[in-house]
């Protein structure tokens, strides 16, 4: 696919901006064309993706935004901080307790070392996600294998026999949601409210399918890289962080020069131009929403990471709560980390990215 990469901020900004000219369309579209044997099984399974939020524009799009917005509401985030610092706490405890075990083993010259990707980061967003709308997760294995599959899906490069495997997954992450929905009716839950709002259960399954994903796999993602970059501050670095002022700074900037979310696309509605560039109808756009901010940003440089205007991240302040107080509590509660064993390898799609791992030791004292 040739997009017509846009980085500069105020042109991203332009572009998210001009709604009449520029649409998410393609926003979920999968990179590369399925192949036939791909389609065949989605369709068996009743795939369908109507748009309703993210790939979605015009009237019914605002009235389904105001709808989900109501869950995630500044008040309802800022409520859930305690439990947010809580189950961190509870899994920085077994961290601790797994760094210990591994320095004490007898056998261990070099002691193994823990991924906090596995051990911290991948626990506390799915939790706050099922508390705020009301809505129950699969078993955390099967969500994390289903999320990952669908981002590869749609956001990789798989060839025909990858995306057979990834289609039997998203089937069945399809197939259990659909479950989630129908069993939602009548329920003071997010796809109950949406069902009686006169979303139909495709379009309430087309929202939930990313929203699932979004609202858990992309925070823990970018917890990762978080924790990554702090804890290869060294010492002195690692330490600030225990303080609310450093936690968010060091955050923010991860969100500016990183993002797990670094990417998004737009398609052009019709022939038009920008800056001084024309771009025919249907021109595939792509957004760097990170990664293109200078030392001598805005202090505000950070938040182009969750989309700017109508379809800015519902879940931005949450996403960011999170993962401050999940670093914070890390270095407050785990000091002595270093990080252990070779670089890790990065997941790289076209829209997504983290460290596969953050594995750490204690440091010698």
């Amino acid at each position: 696919m040739n997009y017509h990469v846009v980085g500069e901020p105020a042109a991203v900004r332009e572009v998210m901006r001009r709604t009449g000219d520029f649409a998410p369309t393609n926003a979920l579209t999968s990179v590369v064309p399925l192949a036939p044997a791909t389609l065949r099984i989605l369709s068996k399974a009743g795939f369908a993706l109507p748009p309703v939020l993210a790939s979605a524009t015009g009237e019914r799009h605002r009235a389904v935004r105001k709808v989900v917005a109501g869950f995630f509401t500044p008040a309802k985030v800022a409520a859930v901080t305690p439990r947010v610092r809580a189950l961190a706490r509870h899994h920085i405890s077994a961290t601790a307790s797994a760094l210990d075990a591994a320095a004490s083993h007898p056998a261990a010259l070099n002691p193994a070392p823990v991924d906090l990707s596995l051990s911290l980061a991948r626990h506390v967003p799915p939790v706050i996600m099922a508390e705020l709308t009301g809505q129950r997760n699969p078993p955390l294995g099967e969500l994390k294998t289903w999320s990952r599959d669908s981002l590869e899906l749609f956001w990789g490069w798989p060839d025909a026999e990858r995306q057979i495997e990834l289609a039997t997954s998203a089937a069945s992450f399809y197939d259990w949601l659909r479950g989630e929905v129908n069993a939602s009716r009548g329920k003071d839950s997010l796809y109950g409210v949406l069902l009686a709002a006169g979303l139909s259960t495709a379009e309430v399954c087309s929202l939930g399918y990313f929203l699932v994903i979004a609202g858990q796999e992309t925070t823990s993602q970018l917890i990762n890289t978080a924790l990554y970059r702090g804890i290869g501050l060294g010492a002195a670095g690692w330490q600030e962080l225990t303080g609310a002022d450093g936690a968010v700074r060091h955050v923010r900037e991860v969100l500016a020069a990183e993002s797990s979310v670094h990417t998004w696309r737009r398609s052009a509605l019709h022939a038009t131009e920008l800056n001084g560039v024309a771009l025919p109808a249907g021109a595939e756009i792509l957004l760097e929403l990170s990664g293109r901010h200078g030392p001598d940003a805005q202090p505000t440089a950070y938040s182009l990471a969750f989309g700017h205007g109508l379809h800015r991240c519902l879940g931005a302040k949450l996403a960011e709560l999170e993962t401050t107080v999940v670093l914070q509590e890390t270095a407050a509660g785990l000091p002595d980390l270093e990080l252990a064993g070779p670089e890790p390898g990065w997941l790289r799609l076209l829209s997504f990215q983290t460290p596969r791992s953050v594995t750490v030791a204690r440091s010698p004292r």
